[in-house]
């Protein structure tokens, strides 16, 4: 039980820094990152990762919050599902950020 409230409040944070980062703060990413995007281009990049951390966060808090059901009613498959809920929103948020660096940085490296 420890573990799906340790991995909800890992949720909760990194949906804070997507709220921050949508907001116009990408000090939280790598200088490399930071020192590509143009003045003009840190708004909208910062909105694209943003969304990509939210989702992220986002499936790692119903991931722990489903997993934390299934052991409360003894149910497996709400423990299936919400891993496979996470492993969606991992890869829909990393293809967000992805494209938001491609975009706006040329590359990811």
């Amino acid at each position: 039980m420890t573990g799906f409230i340790i991995s909800f409040l890992i949720g909760v944070v990194c949906i804070i820094l997507g709220i921050g980062n949508m907001r116009g703060n990408i000090s939280t990413l790598h200088e490399y990152h930071r020192s590509r995007v143009r003045a003009e281009d840190v708004l909208p990049f910062g909105r694209l990762v943003g969304i990509g951390t939210i989702t992220v966060g986002g499936g790692i808090m119903l991931f722990s919050l489903l997993g934390a059901l299934a052991l409360g009613i003894h149910n497996d498959l709400l423990t299936l599902i919400g891993t496979v809920m996470l492993f969606v929103c991992i890869a829909v948020g990393l293809g967000i950020t992805v494209y938001a660096m491609k975009k706006y940085n040329g590359g990811i490296f």
